[in-house]
């Protein structure tokens, strides 16, 4: 399997390691948890496209609510939020309106925002869990 790296040229696909990926799933299991605690309604989970994967599509208070979860087993390289930046915000959006066309939804002054899951599985016991709603905005 061939995909492109971060400077657009292809090559073989890399995985993440074993750990890494359970580490990833806990954190989205802790996140959607979380989520329906505080109220969302999960309509998706791992919805994929070519363009790539949103981590969860949930309803909150009317709105259609784009999730990005972030899961570390360390803080070493900076809290899960952090990992979401300029680049990977584009990707989302980009994402975001494939699931709306996909869905019929295009058009229609869906109300819709981008809600960031930072979940830190280094702490012992629960992991930490930070919910931010409207993490960022669409320009």
């Amino acid at each position: 399997m061939l995909a492109k790296n971060r400077r657009g040229v292809s090559g073989p696909a890399v995985r993440r390691p074993a750990a890494d990926r359970a580490v990833g799933r806990a954190g989205e299991d802790a996140a959607a948890e979380e989520l329906t605690r505080r109220g969302y309604v999960i309509l998706e989970r791992n919805w994929r496209c070519r363009f790539g994967e949103i981590d969860m599509v949930a309803e909150h208070r009317g709105t259609l609510v784009f999730v990005e979860v972030k899961s570390r087993g360390s803080v070493r390289f900076g809290s899960g939020a952090e990992a979401v930046d300029a680049r990977k915000q584009r990707r989302l959006v980009r994402l975001a309106r494939a699931y709306l066309c996909g869905r019929g939804r295009a058009g229609l002054d869906t109300p819709c925002r981008f809600d960031v899951v930072a979940v830190d599985m280094s702490r012992p016991g629960r992991p930490g869990i930070d919910v931010i709603e409207d993490a960022f905005a669409v320009s």
